[in-house]
């Protein structure tokens, strides 16, 4: 009980203080029906109808709040999470096929999020606005080669993202308080997603490179 008044207030915070932050509220999505869908799949060992999230002070038609409600707004995914918790009580589950309906749920949420908020990028400067469009195709090609999402993986990974918020001046490769890194990797998403429209199928033609590309190197931070 406790650890869910703790969630809502976090998701209330998340929601109802930044008015236009498309980010934060994307997030409330990949927290929440996770969250919801565990819930219903037995694992919390928890009643579905103990649990009910606050809703934020606006726009609340645009958040699903409870088990139905999310189920009922975005079936698809809230199958998938239940999909990968029920994975996840099999005896013969792999790491790597855990990571597949890890993605695939993660991916299908991010999707159902984006359609609804993609609109408030326009609060956003153009270089953090064209930054959470080019994270958005990335992590399609991240999902493909089942990256894996441990903690030290990710910590390693989040090395190379932006640790502000881009600001009209920023232009990558040469924004001077980013490292080479950074700076490296904001460009290399900028063009991963101009490829990715260029190609139409971009996914189906670098899958495979990528994912031979990236699995040397992810494997050795599991």
């Amino acid at each position: 009980k406790y650890y869910l008044q703790i969630s809502s207030i976090i998701f209330v915070s998340v929601c109802g203080n930044y008015k236009h932050f498309a980010f934060t509220d994307m997030n409330y999505f990949l927290c929440a029906l996770p969250f919801l869908a565990a819930v219903d799949s037995g694992i919390m060992g928890m009643s579905s109808d103990q649990v009910m999230l606050l809703p934020p002070p606006k726009d609340q038609t645009k958040f699903c709040l409870n088990i139905s409600s999310c189920q009922s707004s975005f079936p698809k995914t809230m199958s998938k999470w239940n999909i990968l918790y029920k994975y996840l009580q099999s005896p013969s589950s792999s790491f790597d096929d855990l990571m597949k309906y890890l993605w695939d749920a993660h991916i299908s949420a991010l999707k159902d999020a984006y359609k609804i908020f993609e609109d408030r990028l326009e609060y956003y400067s153009k270089p953090e606005a064209d930054f959470g469009r080019d994270w958005c195709v990335t992590l399609d090609y991240l999902a493909a080669a089942h990256f894996p999402t441990t903690f030290f993986k990710v910590t390693e990974f989040q090395k190379g993202l932006p640790p502000r918020v881009l600001v009209d001046s920023d232009r990558a490769p040469f924004i001077s308080n980013f490292t080479n890194l950074q700076n490296t990797v904001l460009l290399g998403l900028n063009l991963l997603h101009q490829v990715d429209d260029s190609t139409g199928k971009g996914l189906n033609t670098l899958k495979k490179p990528i994912i031979l590309f990236l699995k040397p190197y992810y494997h050795s931070y599991i």
